[in-house]
């Protein structure tokens, strides 16, 4: 990246299928989501990767991980992309912060033949403003306080058990946050947080800011938004408000909060498809 940071593409999948880009939320990993992206394996050519200092990626400095530097990243990450796979159309799949670091940049937007988006976290209405915001402070607050080390894998999986953050998820689920959002500590004493709390926070802490920026009318390619229930509370940023977005595919899946891929990964693999056949983009 501009700053030095390193992010780690990976190729999954069907090199002749459809290409979509795909990136996680905050504090996550995109190996995480393999419950879902896996479903789409067969038809189309993925690339994944981690947010700057998450997963795979090594760990930079924390002044530089930021909203406008995740919103940069984009733009070398499909210059790689092109560079190292071949250029092509590309759909962009993204969830939560991975979402709002995107389309803020419209310019990066459009550089997709579409734009598929899991619960993105923006906010256009001074009404939920407020409300907003308060939920991204405790977002940031409750990751603040995050244990950092484990004596093992098997200990955070056991914690897992008892958060109702994952309480919905398919089963394996909490296994796999343990295994991709935790790497080996140096001295081989145990393991750390791929992600430590503080970069977490940090985001957390100005994603409000950021996200009444966004104005989605301005990119040039079709979007669509699967949201999380909105009726269902829970404990991460808001979805949508539905008056902002007429000019949006909007849709939402019953019962299922702001990880529904990992709630609901065959509904969220169909509606991916649904999406590209719709418009054309590349499934027959």
């Amino acid at each position: 990246m501009e700053d030095g940071s390193l992010i780690i593409l990976r190729r999954h999948g069907n090199p002749k299928g459809p290409r979509i880009v795909m990136s996680h939320g905050n504090g996550l990993a995109i190996d995480l989501y393999y419950p879902f992206w896996s479903l789409l394996a067969h038809d189309f050519d993925l690339i994944i990767f981690d947010l700057r200092n998450h997963g795979w990626n090594p760990r930079s400095s924390l002044r530089n991980h930021n909203l406008p530097a995740m919103t940069s990243d984009h733009v070398q990450v499909l210059d790689a992309v092109d560079s190292h796979f071949g250029k092509g159309p590309k759909i962009g799949v993204f969830h939560s912060v991975a979402a709002l670091t995107l389309v803020l940049s419209s310019d990066a937007a459009s550089k997709y033949a579409g734009l598929f988006l899991f619960d993105p976290p923006i906010c256009r209405r001074a009404k939920t403003y407020a409300d907003f915001e308060a939920a991204a402070q405790r977002a940031a607050k409750m990751a603040s306080v995050r244990t950092v080390r484990f004596r093992s894998v098997a200990e955070l999986v056991e914690l897992l058990h008892y958060s109702p953050v994952f309480r919905h998820v398919v089963p394996g689920v909490r296994d796999l946050v343990a295994r991709t959002i935790l790497r080996k500590q140096a001295d081989g004493s145990g393991y750390e947080l791929c992600c430590p709390p503080d970069y977490e926070s940090q985001i957390n802490i100005y994603a409000w800011n950021f996200s009444v920026l966004v104005d989605l009318d301005e990119i040039r390619c079709p979007v669509k938004v699967l949201g999380a229930d909105p009726t269902v509370p829970y404990s991460y940023l808001p979805s949508f408000d539905l008056s902002d977005i007429a000019k949006v595919d909007y849709d939402f899946l019953p019962g299922s909060t702001h990880f529904l891929q990992l709630e609901e990964p065959e509904a969220c693999a169909a509606a991916v498809r649904g999406f590209v056949r719709q418009h054309k983009l590349g499934l027959p």
